[in-house]
């Protein structure tokens, strides 16, 4: 235990209290928002992001430590553990060089060097490896001919001790450890068509090469994908010689005797037995890499696309376009409550522009409808001209959004949508998701699968249970940092407040229905299943609009209740104050000094720096610092764009190499990694996030593909 949290100092360089105490708090149970929000002074304040990464380590460290184990007990029960060995295994720093260690131990299905071993020619083999033998290597085979073992001839054992040699070569872990490294270092990864005639997706890389060391991440995942569907042929190229000559030197001796037969058994060695492995090795670590690099950028962006600003106080209709089949229309309240529904039939092939835009404005004027949500999928922009050119004759104000509906249709077929809305058409419920998406992200994007929002890349491509993983934990760290309406929270909302399980959250609503609106956060206690622990992890991220203590409404947690109102007893106000007397108390506050209020009250300062930001502004919603969704009146065409153009649009998704810019086109434009900044940029996360509104001028049109460049440079 003791390496495993001198490791995580030395690896994430922080202090050793940090880490003995996020791994503390993590094996009592306690959930990483928790840690994050209510253990600062424990963690040195530690942030969920630095935590999760510390929790995703230490369990590897902690397996390869099982693992280390397991390899020495099952050498030792051999009788081959040596202490060169023992302590060889013992610095393995990675899984690979353990199984390298193991691999001459292992026991091995049936083998050339297996089958030639229980021929008796083992000695044979290591009289050849050692290349001391003055006597010849024919006269040394004859001893070894022996018809019922199956050696026939001197040919025959030789070709046997050969088989050996080669997989004792193969066998040793320093060379595949050096191996590796020359392929890291030389290495070029190979692209070949597959079907040269075909067209496809994949064109670039039908004779196409890249440095091992180099290659990023997306094209390592698209060249995988190109091989997984028969386009490519991939291989590694220019290693042979390079890894030939160094296992030369390692294996033959200087002025050693069977020269000529060792250096044929090092080449069969190396392409029959060690480049096939070592190199599935390889391209299996850049995998690894490049998913996690991929489920890491798929993370950051579904957490922007999470926190998106709300827009609240606003009757919306969801409008999810088609063609054939009609638009479906969806009004709800403010509250998200459903109000109406219908289908309209403006695009092709019905065109019944006048019917629909009728049957739109009436249910615009009868609900004061103040903002349309239209869905970027098929005849998204057909729509949009038909809503714009509509909005022209509404009196009051009405704006429109184009809202992402990856995953629209997911929902729509679910058992919770079904639960939902029981009596509404499944294809109706696609546009009141669209709605309530412009009015909660959050709220209505925790419904969905987080694979099918729709913002990364390769992530049908990556291992799926690790992707699982990872967006469980940014949806938790989403739901936590905003908190949730305990008395309208529906139970997928509930299911990732920290502590709360699918059971749980479950019960909160039983509970709510038998017993009405919850009054404090205590009573929680009376939900079943819902005991002291639950509720420790679970009550600070909870929050009560209007119950019976106003600190219920606020992020600071019920056991930090006493040092809030100490708080706000030194400045003269009491709890109930927090409703009518803000301005003042916000005004008195910041005068309080958080070093001398932590000392006095012996409590740590960042907690009381926590207690003083909430007790400013109880019931603040963090989002509304969000980037707002760009609303429009009025339509941009594709035949529009000109070159210089100059234009405000929304990031869409971000990946490796620049980010997808909704612009109010079909299709949203690119803005390369190369037209960021005018300074070098590293990642393009570092410039922008997914919701951001960023200005770009538009650089390249291509009307036949439909495809715009854009660039953020000197706008």
């Amino acid at each position: 235990m003791e390496l495993v949290v001198s490791k995580l100092i030395d690896e994430f360089k922080l202090k050793p209290f940090q880490v003995e105490n996020a791994v503390k708090l993590i094996d009592e149970g306690n959930t990483i928002p928790f840690i994050a929000r209510y253990r600062k002074e424990a963690t040195g304040e530690l942030s969920d992001e630095q935590l999760r990464d510390l929790f995703e380590r230490l369990t590897y460290l902690r397996n390869l430590e099982k693992r280390k184990e397991e390899v020495v007990r099952l050498i030792d029960e051999q009788g081959k553990l040596t202490e060169e060995l023992q302590l060889a295994i013992a610095t393995a720093s990675t899984m690979t060089e353990v199984e390298d260690l193991y691999r001459p131990y292992k026991q091995k299905k049936k083998t050339r060097a297996t089958v030639a071993k229980a021929k008796g020619l083992e000695p044979l083999a290591i009289i050849m490896f050692e290349q001391k033998e003055k006597t010849p290597l024919e006269e040394l085979a004859q001893n070894y001919i022996d018809e019922e073992k199956g050696v026939t001839s001197i040919e025959e054992a030789i070709q046997g001790a050969k088989d050996i040699v080669a997989e004792m070569i193969s066998d040793v872990a320093e060379y595949r450890k050096d191996i590796r490294k020359i392929i890291y270092d030389v290495g070029l990864i190979d692209t070949k068509a597959a079907k040269p005639d075909e067209k496809s997706v994949y064109d670039m890389y039908y004779d196409y090469k890249e440095a091992v060391k180099k290659i990023p991440s997306h094209r390592v995942l698209a060249i995988n994908r190109g091989e997984k569907e028969e386009f490519l042929k991939v291989k590694i190229d220019e290693i042979d010689e390079p890894i030939i000559h160094y296992l030369n030197g390692k294996v033959l001796i200087e002025n050693g005797t069977y020269q000529a037969e060792m250096v044929e058994t090092i080449d069969d060695s190396y392409k029959r037995l060690i480049k096939p492995s070592v190199e599935n090795e390889v391209r299996n670590e850049l995998t690894d890499m490049a998913e996690e690099q991929a489920i890491k950028v798929f993370g950051q962006n579904a957490k922007k696309l999470l926190l998106g600003a709300p827009l609240k106080n606003l009757t919306v209709m969801g409008f999810d376009p088609a063609y054939r089949t009609g638009c479906k229309i969806a009004v709800i309240d403010d509250t998200g409550k459903l109000l109406a529904t219908t289908t309209v039939y403006p695009t092709e092939p019905q065109n019944d522009v006048d019917g629909a835009r009728k049957k739109l404005l009436e249910l615009i004027n009868q609900f004061h409808i103040n903002m349309i949500a239209i869905g970027n999928g098929t005849a998204s922009r057909e729509s949009e001209m038909f809503v714009a050119d509509m909005i022209k004759e509404v009196k009051h104000e009405i704006h429109y959004a184009i809202v992402s509906e990856a995953g629209a249709s997911v929902y729509s077929a679910s058992k919770l949508a079904t639960e939902e809305y029981p009596d509404i058409n499944v294809s109706l419920r696609g546009a009141i998701s669209i709605a309530r998406r412009l009015q909660d992200p959050l709220a209505e994007l925790v419904k969905i699968d987080p694979k099918s929002i729709g913002v990364g890349q390769y992530q049908h491509d990556v291992n799926q249970k690790r992707l699982e993983e990872s967006l469980t934990g940014v949806v938790e760290d989403a739901v936590n940092s905003v908190g949730v309406d305990l008395n309208t929270a529906t139970p997928s909302l509930l299911r990732y407040v920290s502590g709360v399980s699918k059971t749980v959250a479950s019960n909160i609503v039983k509970y709510r229905d038998e017993h009405g609106k919850i009054k404090e956060r205590k009573e929680l206690l009376k939900v079943s299943k819902l005991g002291p622990a639950a509720y420790t992890q679970c009550a600070g991220f909870l929050r009560i609009t209007d119950g019976e203590n106003p600190l219920d409404n606020t992020s600071v947690h019920p056991e930090s209740y006493e040092v809030a109102e100490k708080i706000l007893s030194s400045i003269g106000f009491t709890t109930n104050d927090l409703k009518e007397k803000l301005p003042e108390i916000k005004s008195n506050l910041n005068t309080i000094q958080p070093s001398k209020v932590a000392t006095e009250l012996q409590v740590g300062e960042p907690t009381v720096r926590d207690i003083i930001k909430e007790l400013q502004k109880p019931g603040r919603d963090p989002r509304e610092d969000m980037p707002k969704p760009v609303l429009r009146s009025d339509v941009l065409k594709f035949e529009d764009l000109r070159e210089d153009m100059i234009l405000t649009g929304t990031v869409r998704n971000v990946i490796d190499f620049g980010a997808f810019v909704d612009i109010g086109v079909k299709n949203d434009g690119l803005v390369h990694i190369s037209e960021m900044s005018d300074k070098y940029v590293k990642n393009p996360m570092d410039v922008v996030s997914v919701g951001d509104i960023v200005k770009v001028r538009v650089i390249k049109v291509d009307m036949e593909k439909h495809k715009v460049s854009l660039s953020m440079k000197g706008v």
